[in-house]
């Protein structure tokens, strides 16, 4: 069975986040490491080299596969912030639509700047996501 290359690890999350070129993304992408902090209470960790995640989440697949994976994160990607609600979006149909210009994949709500959302909603989406997880037994 195949292992998920992409672990938490102990590199620094303030060096990563610093270290993003662009202004505009590096402000976005701390405003949104501060509303997961606060949202999740947990520490921010790196997960590979480009990931900032909060908290645990332990899965099993049907067919059997486990792993590892956080409660929610994000990445400043290079075409959008990506930020991971990984208890996916059909409970949260009605935030979405106030949320402002997003796009969205199974587990993943790209951003491309947080000028186009509507920053209460986002922190709800994040909350509802997080303790759906949690109520999952993350």
């Amino acid at each position: 069975m195949a292992e998920n290359m992409t672990k938490k690890n102990q590199a620094s999350v303030s060096k990563f986040l610093n270290a993003i070129g662009d202004d505009h993304k590096r402000r976005d992408a701390k405003i949104v490491a501060k509303i997961m902090k606060r949202v999740t209470g947990e520490r921010p960790r790196m997960w590979g080299t480009s990931i900032v995640g909060y908290g645990d989440h332990h899965y099993t697949y049907a067919n059997g596969r486990e792993g590892d994976w956080m409660l929610s994160g994000f990445s400043p990607r290079k075409q959008a912030l990506t930020l991971y609600i990984m208890s996916g979006f059909s409970k949260y149909r009605s935030l979405l639509k106030k949320l402002g210009k997003h796009t969205t994949g199974k587990s993943c709500l790209y951003i491309k700047k947080l000028d186009d959302v509507d920053l209460e909603v986002l922190e709800r989406l994040i909350e509802q996501s997080v303790e759906a997880m949690k109520a999952k037994g993350a």
